[in-house]
């Protein structure tokens, strides 16, 4: 579907496919990492207070490290942004959340972000409302409006896979930096969130590594 002012939002695999169709025709060298990546994820997951939380969640920690704090989260009832603010540092630290983390989470929980609201704003609106919580960077956002929201047109440049990933397909020198890789990017819009799944998958394919989250 096609959302104005935003453009394009993923719902189905369907339009992921689509995009993919687009991209390998628009570019060989996706044709040809699609053939070893074959169909490309949806990855779409819920929005709201708790998908930011677990962003946070998995900063800077490995996928089983963060999968485990989240649990003990959820089965603690602190996902929610009242749930956060009641709790004491004990409780959260119980759950596995580093001293910063909990700074972070207090700090996203009284930012008074209204969720439904990000749903009808165009990516950069969404990506400037979130960045100004501390502990919430630009990836993390961007992460946010691909997979939370559905946009179909926001890549994450700043992604270290994405990085190695367009190195290994493009047959760089060297990885490219985050701007360099932002520039490359604008050349597979209206679609480079799929773009950004190819060059997620096609990074497990060409280095056999697991754990990107």
């Amino acid at each position: 579907m096609t959302d104005a002012g935003i453009g394009r939002i993923i719902t189905s695999d369907a339009c992921v496919a689509e995009g993919a169709a687009w991209l390998a025709a628009h570019d060989d060298r996706f044709a040809q990492a699609l053939k070893r990546t074959g169909a490309l994820p949806l990855r779409l997951r819920g929005d709201g207070f708790a998908a930011v939380l677990d962003a946070i969640v998995s900063q800077q920690v490995s996928v089983a490290a963060s999968a485990a704090i989240w649990a003990r989260l959820k089965a603690a009832g602190l996902t929610g942004p009242r749930k956060i603010m009641s709790a004491t540092d004990e409780d959260l630290r119980a759950c596995g959340m580093s001293r910063q983390k909990i700074r972070y989470a207090r700090e996203l929980a009284a930012s008074g972000i209204r969720y439904p609201a990000l749903r009808s704003q165009p990516t950069e609106d969404v990506i400037q409302t979130l960045i100004e919580v501390p502990g919430i960077g630009r990836w993390t956002a961007e992460i946010y409006a691909m997979f939370s929201l559905g946009h179909a047109d926001v890549f994450a440049p700043g992604d270290l896979a994405l990085q190695e990933s367009v190195r290994v397909l493009f047959d760089l020198d060297a990885r490219p930096t985050e701007n360099a890789l932002r520039q490359m990017s604008e050349d597979w819009s209206p679609w480079r969130s799929v773009a950004a799944r190819l060059l997620w998958a096609y990074y497990h394919v060409a280095k056999d590594r697991k754990g990107i989250r």
